[in-house]
């Protein structure tokens, strides 16, 4: 089943950016997800005869709201067989900004959960016929670029591991040799879910930890989910920042150009 939503115009804006230069197939599927079943989104070239590099992108506290959908379809429009994920499980989507932080703090008080949720959409990505297993990156805006750390702390067998404005603290720091991935982090300035002294900690912690390839890089004036469209509480310190939204897509896609060849 398709998923033909209608976008807001920052989301359709955010989409055209990536020109489509042939057709791409979206669709939702159901999976397994341990005590609970999943429902992620799917986007790929329609001509995927051959396998393909998959992407798996984790979404914010909202769920796989459009936002994720989209950054999917602008992944297949690159050549990618993506995943929107799915953590929350299929029935379960936050009807508002309490529900959704209550609901994402009861992942991040456990992180054994949100690292099975996190692998048990890998699972699905890597069982598509038209995904190349060999090569996949997970990625996640907000609570999602934390889940993708997460899945680089339990030692995923994947290629790379980007987070977009995620948090980067964690209850079960990586021990030495777990993260075999290259990490990009990719965080504002300004993101009060992110000081200066988190970064040091993470980077503390993968140095610890003898990750071997690893960057983050930092936005000037960006807030926390610079990211996504739409975004507009800067009394609560998240913000879009165009700018930094465009500049991180792009580190996005060298980064997966590098790692992913």
């Amino acid at each position: 089943m398709t998923h033909e939503p209608t976008l807001t115009p920052a989301l359709q804006a955010l989409l055209d950016s990536v020109p489509e230069p042939a057709a791409i197939r979206t669709g939702i599927a159901r999976y397994d997800g341990g005590e609970t079943e999943l429902e992620g989104f799917f986007a790929a070239p329609a001509d995927s005869d051959t396998p393909r590099p998959g992407i798996l992108v984790l979404h914010d506290w909202f769920g796989p709201v459009d936002h994720v959908r989209v950054r999917a379809q602008m992944l297949a429009r690159l050549g990618y067989v993506a995943l929107a994920g799915d953590i929350y499980g299929a029935d379960t989507r936050p009807s508002s900004t309490e529900a959704a932080a209550t609901l994402a703090g009861t992942f991040y008080a456990d992180v054994a959960l949100l690292r099975a949720r996190v692998l048990a959409n890998l699972d699905a990505l890597r069982a598509d016929r038209r995904v190349d297993a060999s090569r996949i990156v997970v990625m996640g805006y907000c609570f999602g670029g934390s889940a993708a750390l997460e899945a680089a702390r339990a030692g995923a067998d994947v290629r790379g591991v980007v987070a977009f404005h995620g948090g980067l603290g964690t209850s079960a720091p990586a021990e030495p040799g777990n993260i075999t991935a290259s990490v990009l982090v990719l965080t504002g300035s300004d993101d009060p879910v992110v000081p200066t002294e988190a970064v040091d900690r993470f980077e503390d912690e993968l140095r610890d930890a003898g990750v071997s390839d690893w960057q983050v890089v930092t936005y000037s004036g960006a807030m926390h989910a610079f990211a996504v469209p739409d975004t507009d509480a800067p009394e609560m310190g998240a913000a879009f920042h165009d700018r930094a939204n465009r500049r991180s897509w792009r580190a996005m896609e060298n980064f997966l150009e590098e790692v992913l060849a």
